[in-house]
């Protein structure tokens, strides 16, 4: 078996919630050296945002998972003095300050850069480095307002609906703010100069919200809520209730899906209305939902097994993480937390050939390998105790 992908990266990662840890525990999860830094105080508001087990939330272990913490104040002098030592022998460092918070501390990008020029400094912000919004507060629920998804999201009427799966913090201050963390990364091996990554969430959402700009882009405008092709503006890409108060969804976009869906519910005669609207499109919507309800859901997920036309059942979050699929992948496991007791843990879901197998680090305590980094860094037994006994760590 070969290194995990990133084994020899080191990412001092100052994060805390969602977007930030959940990104660093990404590049964990591919063999990164992640050491999660929390101030002497509360620390990460994760560890407590939600029903505590014993010292941390299911929420803070899920996000923190394979990395080593650091205590450490960055108002005092000394603390910061630690971290530059730290950014020395770091190849990524990433936080999610508002724009300011880390220049007014002299630990920036320019003063970080003229002590490492190869660091990769990724700041993940709502707003962006610049801007009129720059400075605002925000959660995912405002990026995705300003970014046009909120309303888009829900049905034909009524108010926009709230989603579960968080599209700016996740889409935006995850996933995009890792892509460009490895970009600069490959430059900066290739180059030796490292680079600022400025995440906005609400750009990143906003770039990712296709349908509604390429129906500007063609038309003028996007279509109302609940109006465009993958919102249920059409029969064959829609949600229909079952007897049993279930619902299956339909995704047969193809023409040749949607004959087959057309012809398990024994109706030929509809086989060419599937990206049907108006009152033709309104008609077969009708239908379908008339024939749904004949049936439960698992009956027709039952029907729809060997039927390759793109319809499942709409899953609860407690039947997806039992389902044969997810459990064949190991996508969600379960894992003893040497503090904090069982607890699920899922599992990186990128597959890499010739990985080794997984070899997960608990989520550590506040602090809990301080003086082991520090030493690391060339930090003596002195230097470590006298940082202890003035709270610097």
């Amino acid at each position: 078996m070969r290194r995990k992908p990133l084994q020899d990266i080191r990412v001092l990662d100052l994060t805390r919630l969602l977007p930030g840890p959940l990104c660093a525990r990404h590049l964990a999860d591919m063999g990164a050296d992640v050491i999660k830094i929390e101030d002497t105080g509360a620390g990460d508001y994760a560890r407590s945002m939600g029903p505590v087990k014993v010292a941390n939330t299911p929420f803070f272990l899920m996000l923190n998972r394979n990395k080593r913490a650091l205590r450490l104040d960055l108002k005092n002098p000394d603390g910061r003095e630690v971290l530059l030592r730290l950014a020395d022998h770091a190849d990524v460092l990433v936080e999610g300050f508002r724009p300011g918070v880390m220049d007014r501390l002299e630990l920036g990008y320019g003063a970080i850069r003229k002590r490492n020029p190869s660091i990769v400094y990724c700041a993940i912000t709502g707003y962006g480095q610049t801007g009129p919004y720059r400075m605002r507060a925000g959660h995912d629920l405002n990026y995705c307002a300003y970014a046009g998804i909120l309303d888009q999201m829900g049905g034909e009427s009524g108010q926009p609906a709230m989603s579960n799966f968080q599209i700016g913090d996740l889409a935006g201050g995850t996933l995009s703010a890792a892509m460009g963390i490895l970009a600069a990364l490959v430059d900066a091996r290739r180059s030796g100069k490292g680079r600022m990554v400025d995440v906005s969430m609400t750009d990143c959402a906003m770039a990712h919200n296709i349908f509604p700009l390429a129906a500007i882009a063609a038309n003028g405008k996007a279509p109302p809520r609940g109006r465009d092709l993958l919102t249920g503006a059409v029969p064959c890409y829609n949600i229909y209730p079952t007897m049993d108060g279930g619902y299956m969804a339909v995704g047969a976009l193809e023409a040749k899906f949607w004959r087959q869906v057309c012809k398990v519910l024994n109706r030929p005669d509809l086989a060419d209305t599937g990206m049907a609207q108006g009152v033709e499109g309104e008609r077969t919507k009708k239908a379908l939902r008339e024939i749904f309800r004949t049936r439960t859901r698992d009956d027709w997920a039952a029907i729809f097994d060997s039927a390759d036309c793109c319809v499942s059942p709409v899953l609860s979050v407690d039947e997806a993480r039992t389902d044969s699929q997810i459990r064949a992948r190991g996508v969600i496991q379960e894992f003893e937390h040497p503090v904090d007791g069982e607890s699920l843990l899922y599992d990186f879901p990128v597959r890499f050939s010739e990985d080794p197998a997984p070899d997960h680090r608990p989520a550590p305590m506040p602090g809990e390998h301080t003086a082991e980094i520090l030493g690391e860094a060339g930090f003596t037994d002195e230097e470590i105790a006298r940082l202890r006994n003035q709270g610097t760590i």
